[in-house]
């Protein structure tokens, strides 16, 4: 009865070691997801930037190129925070302050471009740029004061090392 008890108080170990296991793998698959896609993206990108280029001309063509490389920055920041996580275990806050800034600029530029093709630009078309563009602005603000913020905080001293020795 005692060898049973004991193996029975010693599964939860074997269970918790094995989902995190499958943690691990889960963020090894979207690691090389997020690399994969941004590949895919910018090999994409670059091709249509050739055949756009003479279809729609070179600023049109330049901009959807300039959108598409940052979403690839967006995808490959994401991939170096999931390797990061992984040599760590420390899941940190700045690559996705990072990754907000350029979702934003990449959102302004996108508007900008939109604007600047639409053959009639009424005034609540213009209005609600000007509002999606301040708004846009002004999360950048936040993102860079937080980034601020996060990088002047005081770094936490290491924790002794097991193995240390003491004289």
């Amino acid at each position: 009865m005692s060898d049973r008890f004991d193996a029975m108080k010693h599964l939860p170990c074997r269970i918790v070691r094995w989902m995190e296991c499958l943690d691990r793998w889960g963020y090894v698959t979207a690691g090389f997801s997020l690399l994969l896609l941004g590949m895919l993206i910018f090999a994409y990108s670059w091709l249509s930037f050739a055949l756009g280029v003479q279809r729609a001309g070179l600023l049109v063509a330049g901009l959807k190129l300039l959108n598409d490389l940052l979403l690839v920055i967006i995808l490959l920041e994401l991939y170096r925070t999931v390797i990061r996580f992984l040599q760590t275990g420390i899941l940190a806050i700045e690559p996705y302050l990072a990754v907000g800034i350029i979702a934003c600029t990449r959102r302004i530029l996108t508007a900008s471009a939109e604007l600047s093709h639409q053959p009639d630009i009424t005034d609540v078309l213009f209005n609600r740029y000007l509002m999606d563009v301040g708004l846009n602005v002004t999360v950048i603000m936040v993102l860079i004061v937080a980034v601020f913020i996060v990088r002047k905080r005081p770094v936490e001293p290491a924790a002794a090392s097991p193995t240390a020795t003491t004289s």
